[in-house]
């Protein structure tokens, strides 16, 4: 199924931003943009980093940093819940065997 993208207009750093994006995607761009906006304003603000290249560097690598955290924190509670439910499968076997 062909999906019609729409273009959603974001505004980073005052700047305007064109994307073409899937109509149920929207909402999530719009939040993305803004949070990337966030932490380039923040970043420019601090005067720890001058340039808008820089500073959009700096934050995607931030960001980056963040998803990969969370990537970690997922692999993680994924690997406790699969072991979890395995000793459950295996307390439910057990009584049904001994029953």
């Amino acid at each position: 199924m062909n999906k019609k993208l729409q273009p959603v207009s974001l505004i980073i750093m005052g700047k305007e931003y064109k994307i073409a994006c899937a109509p149920e995607e929207q909402n999530d761009l719009i939040r993305s943009a803004q949070q990337l906006d966030i932490q380039m304003r923040q970043m420019r603000d601090s005067g720890k980093v001058a340039g808008a290249d820089r500073i959009a560097v700096m934050a995607a690598l931030n960001l980056a940093h963040e998803l990969q955290l969370m990537k970690n924190q997922n692999a993680m509670l994924t690997q406790t819940l699969s072991e979890c439910l395995a000793k459950m499968t295996h307390k439910i076997e057990n009584v049904l065997e001994n029953t």
